[in-house]
């Protein structure tokens, strides 16, 4: 077993961390590293981590509120995992996520890949929701819509390499897969082993334009292009996330 770094960003999830870091603890596979860095949280995040007692979970606090982004590039900076696994504090991995998925990416030699997942509400009851994806991703298709739900990817550091993205407020997950693509494309392990939290606290109404302006930023801040490929690309990943929601992901009687 190869050591495996788990990246855990967290900002006042104190009502809902201990179940995230109780789903990493049940993992079959059992050599990893928690890195859970506090993004100088108000609640009572610092004493749910404290209460749990185990060597491979390293908490982290920020010296000041930096966002997801950057908080997520501390947490990256201190793994010293072969593989790179991301869990935010209010999702949840079944037990042989990281078990299936290091076995898939070793047995086909694939260096990035996700699997599939379901959706779970405030008080982790199903709500209904499978989300699959594209078998095979390439940097074209990444290009034209987010596939991996953060919570389902897993890549090889040693391929990959060290990604720190810029400091943009939405979308970072995606400025991360951005880089990773570059590397090396990302193969779908079609198997639920997670479970989002859809939280209507954390989803913040929003006009579709600012929306369209936060996929403007990912490719003119996060990628770093030109006006002109940022606006294309911007059209592009709104038709393409457009298509997953309609293609791939399902109410569970369609599954």
């Amino acid at each position: 077993m190869e050591l495996v770094s788990v990246i855990m960003p967290t900002y006042n999830c104190g009502r809902f961390i201990a179940e995230s870091i109780r789903s990493v603890l049940a993992q079959t596979y059992t050599n990893w590293e928690l890195i859970i860095v506090d993004d100088c949280s108000t609640d009572k995040t610092e004493d749910v981590v404290a209460s749990f007692d185990d060597p491979r979970i390293h908490y982290l606090q920020n010296e000041q509120n930096e966002g997801a982004a950057l908080t997520r590039n501390r947490a990256l900076r201190e793994a010293k995992g072969r593989y790179i696994a991301f869990l935010d504090s209010d999702d949840l991995w079944l037990p042989t996520k990281l078990e299936r998925q290091i076995a898939f990416m070793k047995q086909n030699g694939y260096a990035f890949t996700y699997h599939e997942y379901t959706e779970i509400d405030e008080e982790s009851n199903p709500i209904g929701i499978y989300v699959s994806g594209k078998k095979h991703v390439r940097p074209f298709d990444m290009y034209c819509c987010c596939w991996p739900g953060c919570l389902s990817v897993v890549y090889d550091a040693k391929t990959i390499g060290l990604i720190q993205i810029p400091d943009i407020r939405k979308n970072n997950d995606s400025a991360m897969w951005l880089q990773a693509i570059r590397k090396a494309d990302c193969y779908l392990l079609p198997e639920n082993l997670a479970q989002y939290r859809r939280r209507t606290g954390s989803i913040t109404p929003t006009s579709v334009w600012k929306k369209i302006g936060w996929h403007y930023i990912l490719f003119r801040q996060g990628v770093g292009m030109n006006p002109i490929a940022s606006t294309f690309w911007m059209i592009m990943n709104i038709v393409g996330n457009s298509y997953k929601k309609i293609k791939y992901v399902k109410r569970y009687e369609e599954v």
